[in-house]
């Protein structure tokens, strides 16, 4: 087994499509070695970054770390990576906590085989060969892959939209619902389309707020 980065035998070729189990990886981390069983029955937030020691993957970082009890509260982990050594990862960590007093709870990955980057399509030849793009993964607590949203090299992501996002996926799961554009908890939420003429008729008369036979809401 490789030092720092496998993937499990029966890992999908090609890359991850929602909605299928995300690709299984054995890692070396910060935290010591992670596989996708230790996130089982939580949701998971993976993301990359291009290198350790950068300007904009610290101000990520940073954000991450200042919202992880957020993340904690929705039953969530956090879970970094780049293609950086395991060393270069606890020097990058002590030096974010001296520099701007912000202490990194989560794990990274060390990932210089680029095993799970490649896995999980983070490495975009057009951006780098050798860096992982700014890719998020959110992951179900059945280690369904729920959600994958790349940003470029160059600008760094917005925290308070995984946090959202969380927030979102858990409320359609456990209502069967949808959630409009920028959906914020405590706002109402979009009910299934009737699949039937019959029941786009009756939607009408089922007492939700009904714009049209496809579009209702209600509040939860």
């Amino acid at each position: 087994m490789n030092v720092h980065a496998t993937l499990a035998e029966d890992t999908p070729t090609g890359l991850p499509r929602l909605n299928e189990p995300a690709p299984a990886f054995d890692a070396l981390t910060t935290d010591g070695r992670k596989t996708n069983d230790d996130y089982k029955g939580k949701w998971l937030v993976l993301f990359s970054h291009p290198a350790d020691f950068t300007p904009v993957c610290t101000t990520e970082f940073v954000a991450f770390a200042d919202r992880a009890d957020e993340f904690a509260a929705l039953d969530t982990e956090l879970l970094g990576l780049s293609i950086d050594s395991h060393y270069a990862h606890i020097a990058w960590m002590r030096s974010i906590k001296e520099t701007f007093g912000v202490e990194i709870p989560f794990p990274i990955i060390a990932d210089l085989d680029m095993k799970v980057a490649q896995a999980f399509g983070m490495i975009q030849p057009g951006a780098s060969d050798t860096q992982a793009v700014r890719a998020t993964f959110v992951i179900d607590p059945d280690g369904v892959l729920r959600a994958m949203v790349y940003y470029p090299m160059t600008n760094g992501r917005s925290v308070d939209e995984f946090v959202r996002l969380i927030k979102a996926l858990q409320t359609a799961d456990t209502f069967k619902v949808a959630t409009p554009e920028n959906w914020q908890p405590g706002e109402d939420v979009i009910v299934p389309t009737p699949q039937t003429a019959y029941a786009a008729e009756a939607r009408m008369t089922e007492g939700f707020e009904t714009k049209d036979w496809y579009f209702s809401t209600k509040s939860i």
